[in-house]
């Protein structure tokens, strides 16, 4: 299955996105552009795909999707630093391209400093939130305490031990329906996740830490499509 409705209006995809009907609204976070360049500056060489990697997978979900509002939870830029050239051309290459598609609404992560100033010359203001269909978004490093909420920011995934060792890595949404929280996977492909585990300490987010994590709901993202996974609780008695 590409979609899994998990509420009245609302939608996970295979496509690291979450679709609400109202709109539609497309809510995608943690896309993290420059990455290749903070790890260039670190000595680390990889090739530069990222943008590129995003830029086509947006153009395939505003053709897919069709909405009239696109949601960036945050962490649009990697770098905490004031950009140089090139990332700013890169961040303004990816707003130029869902602006001129549909609205975009550009909500602030902890990665990014000095975004508003890369697009307050294209009109957009970056803000802190938005609420959409009676649910907060925000990216979830800060928690407003408001709910239903839908964030970005823990990038989660799940880790499924093998018998013989090994195992398999999954990223995932996750919905802690009685708590009212939604965290969203990261965009990015560079992002390998953050192994989700029956310990509050190891979660980054404030609101998914506060809530009953462990009985969340989990939707894998994999190239056959949105996989439920069941519980956290449930897959730390699970191996393959």
């Amino acid at each position: 299955m590409r979609s899994v409705e998990v509420m009245p209006g609302v939608r996970v995809t295979s496509d690291r996105c979450l679709v609400l009907d109202e709109g539609p609204t497309v809510v995608l976070g943690d896309l993290h552009l420059g990455y290749e360049r903070a790890l260039e500056q670190e000595g680390m060489y990889i090739p530069r795909i990222n943008t590129e990697s995003i830029r086509d997978a947006l153009n395939e979900i505003l053709c897919r999707y069709e909405p009239s509002r696109v949601v960036l939870l945050g962490d649009v830029k990697h770098d905490f630093k004031r950009s140089s050239y090139e990332e700013k051309a890169e961040v303004r290459r990816i707003m130029t391209l869902l602006s001129e598609a549909a609205e975009t609404v550009v909500v602030k992560g902890n990665h990014d400093n000095y975004l508003q100033n890369i697009v307050a010359d294209m009109g957009m203001l970056v803000v802190d939130h938005v609420d959409i269909m009676g649910f907060r978004l925000e990216h979830g490093h800060v928690d407003s305490g408001v709910r239903p909420v839908i964030i970005g920011h823990e990038h989660p995934s799940v880790r499924i031990p093998g018998s013989v060792g090994g195992g398999l890595k999954v990223q995932c949404f996750v919905h802690a329906r009685a708590d009212g929280v939604m965290v969203l996977p990261p965009f990015s492909p560079f992002s390998s996740g953050n192994d989700l585990v029956l310990d509050r300490g190891c979660v980054m987010a404030p609101a998914l830490r506060a809530s009953d994590f462990a009985n969340a709901d989990l939707y894998g993202v994999t190239d056959m499509g949105v996989m439920r996974l069941g519980t956290l609780r449930d897959l730390s008695d699970i191996s393959i």
